[in-house]
């Protein structure tokens, strides 16, 4: 019904009112008497199979959702009722951001993809705090952080740490986000050392925590092995608790969209079905070459349970979807868990 009657209907809006009214939507729908523990039945698949103990954190299954769809927490309880093994929120950053100017949402259907110049538009981290507070669900929730558009990089760490601080008694697990495309000069943190410096900052500030939270880095599909060799050597380094493969592309090879098309469009980062290979390709070099050190969250190009299943064969603990979610619909994730409860057999 998705694929046929509502993907169709949404698809006639700009993505991003299609978003806000499919937020709207929901909210509006979930306030009815027993549409809850109706998508519940239809979407959740409960298996002890299923289970996954990650970062000391345990997973109902290994299906999450990806940053970026509900950035404010403003739809925790309802999302937790189709199936997602976890829910991450973000980008939070401290201060309320308006993002950068619309159009910033671009569809490309004939590629199954996105591309966005959101700019980590969000109420700011308090609102989200206060909204998890009230949370009637207990899916495990992690927490993606960034900085402000006019904070320095000299000073990034002080916004990655208010948010840790602001957070920390309200989610599971954090996301240090330093590979967003769309925010000035971002990925300049992930050079060697200012991301030492800002992991191992947070670091310290989370062992003085009575129960320290796991902290996890989120890197860029562009990184070359060089690159990826020394995010290996800071996560052994540092003992972060984990990496998640992989963030949005700036990359344009191999589209169907045309020349004409994307430059019409403009710079943004690019998720979907295209960035499924190099984001596969990166989990495996991680894995591979750190024999494993660390577990691996897969996030890129997941339209189906098989490319689900890719990434969790090169290495990845877990996935999360959102692209594909979106171009699948909320059966995508009972068809994953499905099929991996087949391969268990």
């Amino acid at each position: 019904m998705y694929k046929n009657l509502i993907r169709p209907f949404l698809f006639r809006m700009a993505p991003e009112k299609a978003h806000h009214f499919t937020f709207n939507t929901i909210q509006k729908l979930f306030k009815l008497p027993g549409v809850s523990s109706f998508c519940r039945q239809l979407y959740c698949v409960s298996d002890k199979r299923l289970e996954r103990e990650v970062f000391g954190l345990k997973f109902p299954n290994p299906v999450g959702l990806a940053a970026g769809l509900d950035k404010d927490a403003k739809l925790v309880d309802q999302l937790s009722s189709l199936g997602f093994g976890f829910i991450e929120i973000g980008t939070l950053t401290p201060k309320p951001q308006p993002g950068n100017a619309q159009p910033r949402l671009f569809r490309l259907p004939e590629d199954q993809s996105l591309i966005n110049r959101m700019g980590f538009n969000n109420e700011g981290v308090e609102a989200a705090v206060k909204r998890l507070r009230n949370r009637n669900s207990k899916v495990l929730i992690g927490g993606n952080i960034g900085k402000n558009k006019v904070t320095p990089n000299e000073e990034a760490v002080k916004d990655y740490e208010f948010c840790f601080n602001a957070l920390f008694n309200v989610v599971d697990y954090f996301v240090v986000n330093v590979s967003s495309p769309n925010t000035p000069n971002l990925r300049a943190l992930q050079e060697k050392r200012p991301l030492m410096a800002l992991l191992a900052h947070l670091k310290k500030l989370n062992e003085k925590k009575n129960h320290p939270k796991p902290i996890l880095l989120k890197i860029a599909p562009d990184l070359t092995n060089e690159q990826l060799d020394d995010i290996i050597e800071i996560a052994k380094n540092v003992e972060i608790d984990g990496v998640i493969a992989t963030n949005t592309t700036i990359s344009r090879e191999k589209l169907k969209a045309t020349s004409e098309e994307l430059e019409e469009i403009g710079a943004g980062g690019l998720s979907g079905k295209v960035l499924g290979p190099r984001s596969t390709e990166v989990i495996r070099y991680l894995h591979d070459n750190s024999n494993g050190a660390f577990p691996i969250i897969g996030v890129g190009g997941i339209h189906s349970a098989e490319d689900a299943l890719e990434k969790l064969r090169a290495g990845a603990s877990l996935v999360q979807v959102y692209t594909g979610f979106i171009y699948e619909g909320p059966s995508l994730v009972k068809r994953i868990n499905q099929k991996i409860l087949k391969t268990l057999k």
